[in-house]
């Protein structure tokens, strides 16, 4: 049970039902007996009503959902909630790892330009980190494999290697746009991409 209340599992819409963040189940409940956020009851993208809380705990466990057991009986565990009361669409940066640093530059090679599968590159560190170089959105790029070796430890200019542009830290964008659907939950394709 305590993996179904702690694993991110629940898609948060603002009152206009845009998509502005994942929080787990325990969380959700906790908003919905708040009354900070209804569930919405989601049965195909023709009926999709919001549910408070009270009425939430009352409605029938169908095969497709989890629930959770109370001493009251079992609980049907929401899949997305609505906050009733805000309606801000929050701007972040994308989380710095491989993934946001391969995305930023657009899967290519910082140093050739070719465009590689996500197996064929790697991080470098324009600064190597043995050398002071730190963990960083203007230190990191993508680069092939090979040409990241061949670098080693060495500044691009004296691995004769030249950067098709400096590294950059990457905007702020809706958080709509970082939300993805990587648990695969049928009801959050109606609100957000795979």
């Amino acid at each position: 049970m305590s993996d179904i209340l702690n694993k991110a599992t629940v898609l948060v819409l603002n009152r206009n039902w845009q998509a502005i963040n994942v929080r787990t189940p325990a969380e959700a409940f906790c908003q919905m007996a708040t009354n900070v956020a209804t569930g919405l009851e989601i049965a195909g993208e023709d009926h999709i009503r919001p549910v408070t809380w009270e009425e939430w705990i009352t409605l029938p466990i169908r095969p497709q959902d989890q629930a959770v057991r109370t001493v009251r009986g079992s609980i049907r565990v929401p899949t997305v909630i609505v906050a009733v009361n805000y309606a801000r669409v929050p701007k972040r940066r994308p989380k710095f790892c491989t993934r946001s640093i391969r995305e930023r530059d657009g899967n290519r090679c910082q140093y050739t330009g070719r465009l590689l599968r996500p197996e064929e590159g790697s991080i470098d560190h324009v600064l190597p980190r043995s050398r002071g170089g730190t963990n960083s959105w203007e230190n990191c790029v993508w680069a092939s494999k090979e040409i990241n070796a061949r670098k080693g430890n060495r500044l691009p200019q004296e691995a004769g290697l030249k950067l098709l542009a400096a590294p950059r830290v990457p905007k702020e964008q809706p958080a709509t746009a970082l939300i993805r659907n990587v648990h695969g939950i049928g009801d959050w394709e109606l609100f957000v991409r795979g």
